[in-house]
């Protein structure tokens, strides 16, 4: 990712935090508004464990890696910036910011873009990590079709276990809800299974079965194994903004998990910092993400040209004072 022209500079008009597809859409969009930016990648991106990007149009199937190599190469072809780098915090400093990275190095901004996304809580269960983007799964449209017609299982946790469940029996007709640890189901949830042919195992799940690198099956604390070719999970998603605490914006409660709130523009409490992807909005995909970053980026660009205008008209004002034409005398353009 490192390239010898992306050195960090002192000062950006704006500095996008996080270089995933809402970071890098949001800077294309800025550095194409000739604004100078620089996205700061810690090089962590949460779709690194999946092998392919789904449902976004044009670029369906590709490897999440070469998406971002190519956005990077576009913001670059602008001439905006994009550094690794890990951000340590973010302080306002007169009318603008100072970002720290952890490896000590700063750079002031006029304009902060978060895109840093979040990140997935997984279950303490043995095994989950380990196939987590593989045979583990949590998005039905994200990865639904890779396991479709086979055997399912749902690891049963958090509050959209129900609704996980009950969206992939549209792509097998083979699910297996495992209760584990999670509260007993209603009459009326129980009912809704069983009219959809849903079989549901009660007991605490041990671990992921996995033989020659394949998820079999999933054990059971009682040592029961029920072979499974893949399972769902619903992990708890929190934002990835401790960096944010000195200017007092900080996630708030989900059921799900933690995000950023901010308004339909992107912008945050915080004057002056916007936020884009999956930070404020949990259920973007790459495609929504993407949105967001220019739609947030364009605001952006909106709000430092108001700015820019007020700052002329100011200075237009103090040079106009006593050297004006005089009266019968047009005044020039």
């Amino acid at each position: 990712m490192n390239d010898q022209n992306d050195q960090l500079l002192d000062e950006y008009e704006v500095v996008v935090i996080g270089g995933g597809a809402a970071g890098l859409n949001g800077a294309l969009m800025l550095a194409r508004a000739r604004r100078s930016v620089v996205v700061l990648d810690a090089g962590d991106p949460r779709n690194a464990p999946a092998d392919a990007v789904h449902g976004l149009f044009g670029r369906e199937g590709m490897p999440p890696a070469e998406l971002l190599e190519r956005g990077r190469a576009e913001v670059r072809g602008y001439g905006g910036q994009v550094v690794s780098g890990e951000v340590d915090e973010v302080t306002r400093d007169g009318d603008g910011f100072v970002v720290g990275l952890t490896d000590g190095r700063t750079v002031r901004a006029r304009r902060v873009l978060i895109a840093t996304g979040l990140v997935d809580e997984l279950p303490d269960v043995p095994g989950v990590r380990e196939r987590w983007g593989r045979d583990v799964l949590h998005c039905p449209y994200c990865h639904g079709w890779e396991v479709r017609d086979q055997a399912i299982g749902v690891l049963a946790g958090g509050p959209m276990a129900m609704h996980r469940t009950l969206l992939l029996r549209q792509w097998s007709a083979d699910i297996t809800y495992f209760a584990h640890t999670a509260e007993p189901l209603t009459d009326e949830e129980a009912e809704q299974l069983a009219a959809r042919g849903i079989r549901v195992v009660d007991g605490e799940v041990a671990s992921m079965e996995v033989v020659d690198d394949r998820l079999v099956g999933v054990r059971m604390a009682d040592g029961r194994l029920v072979p499974r070719d893949a399972v769902a999970v619903g992990p708890r998603l929190v934002a990835r903004v401790g960096f944010l605490k000195a200017l007092g914006v900080e996630p708030v409660p989900h059921p799900a998990g933690e995000y950023v709130p901010s308004d339909a523009t992107g912008r945050t409490d915080a004057p002056g910092v916007w936020i884009a992807g999956n930070a404020t909005d949990l259920s973007a995909q790459v495609g929504g993400a993407a949105a967001a970053g220019a739609f947030a980026a364009a605001q952006i660009n909106a709000d430092l040209v108001n700015e820019d205008t007020e700052r002329a008209v100011a200075a237009y004002r103090e040079g106009a004072v006593g050297v004006g034409p005089g009266p019968g005398e047009a005044r020039g353009v």
